[in-house]
């Protein structure tokens, strides 16, 4: 009668070896799925959102594999539970898409902010640098500018203009009327601006180094511009009109770097994960950032194509391009902030 315990025995040491192997993951996943049930997804951080579907799929496999090699009843039946648990919570019914644009706003886009630092700074970097790269090459010699700057963006300015001519068709330009301002003008650089950032995004795929060079030409044609208007005594009044909206613009154009070299990065070193879920868990950040900054990017076209010209103030265009900063800043950093697991601040 005892010779039944030795592969029930058996049985018993594959399930605890199976168990120890994969435990840690299945009580993650145990967690985040308690959390959600208990107060809904809006307890979770962005990373652990990201981690969520990742984890489910790893229980998943554990239990096909567990299923497969026929290994203790109790811990099948405990992973089918977990398993059909974080089934409701990841593919559970879809929320509206007004509430789920406020809750991007409200939690997912400052969250992606704040989880990419070290790529902002790095897409500001680049930027900054064109800046100056541009304006130096500029300063002493003005031929660079029609080399740096594209045709369609100099709008008839260079060297040839006077301060006069920059003063009347472009810093104290009339307002044209709001058709010619919100209606046209407006559409067309948000356009233009989304189609410039979202091919900075694109270009993290990459690599990286694509991302920073258009990052980086970016600014050497502002530093050209800058260059330009400093040597015909315009620099302040110039920095003026373009901050009103230009925090707002230049700060997409960041974000979109920044979501451009996420990717960059999962591809080039993509950790502990395969490429494919690195890529995967990544892109989920990364296009929030991206995301968030095309409705920036709205922003800023409503305001230099329908109300830059209306503020013909330099100290009003530089006050409000200096509070834009602050309230984008501390947008970023308080909106959607939580403890480890208490509710959001």
């Amino acid at each position: 009668m005892a010779a039944p315990a030795a592969p029930v025995a058996t049985v018993t040491l594959r399930s605890a070896e199976f168990r120890r192997n994969r435990e840690t993951a299945w009580r993650m996943l145990d967690d985040l799925v308690t959390r959600v049930e208990k107060k809904g997804l809006s307890r979770l951080s962005a990373g652990e959102l990201q981690e969520l579907p990742l984890l489910y799929r790893t229980a998943a496999s554990s239990l096909s594999v567990a299923r497969s090699i026929a290994l203790d009843r109790n811990l099948i039946l405990y992973l089918e539970g977990l398993v059909l648990r974080a089934f409701f919570v990841v593919y559970g019914p879809r929320i509206g898409i007004l509430e789920a644009l406020s809750g991007f706003l409200k939690r997912g886009f400052p969250a992606a902010v704040r989880g990419a630092g070290w790529h902002i700074l790095l897409a500001t970097l680049a930027i900054a640098a064109g800046i100056g790269i541009g304006y130096l090459m500029v300063l002493p010699d003005e031929a660079w500018f029609s080399l740096l700057v594209p045709e369609g963006l100099a709008g008839g300015r260079g060297p040839t203009s006077t301060a006069e001519q920059l003063r009347r068709t472009e810093i104290f330009a009339p307002w044209p009327g709001f058709v010619d301002s919100f209606v046209v003008f407006a559409n067309f650089l948000f356009r233009h601006n989304a189609t410039i950032g979202i091919m900075t995004f694109g270009l993290g795929v990459l690599g990286g180094v694509p991302t920073l060079l258009l990052l980086g030409y970016q600014g050497l044609i502002l530093g050209a511009f800058l260059a330009l208007h400093y040597n015909r005594g315009l620099l302040i009044d110039f920095i003026g009109w373009v901050s009103i909206h230009g925090v707002t613009e230049i700060g997409a154009l960041i974000l979109c770097g920044a979501g451009g070299l996420v990717i960059a990065e999962k591809i080039l070193f993509p950790g502990r994960y395969n490429r494919l879920d690195s890529l995967a868990m990544a892109g989920k950040a990364a296009a929030g950032l991206a995301g968030g900054a095309v409705l920036m990017l709205f922003v800023a076209g409503i305001i230099e194509g329908g109300l830059r010209q209306l503020i013909a103030s330099t100290p009003w265009r530089l006050a409000i391009g200096i509070a834009t900063g602050v309230l984008w800043t501390a947008y970023f950093l308080s909106i959607g902030r939580r403890g480890r697991h208490g509710p959001a601040t």
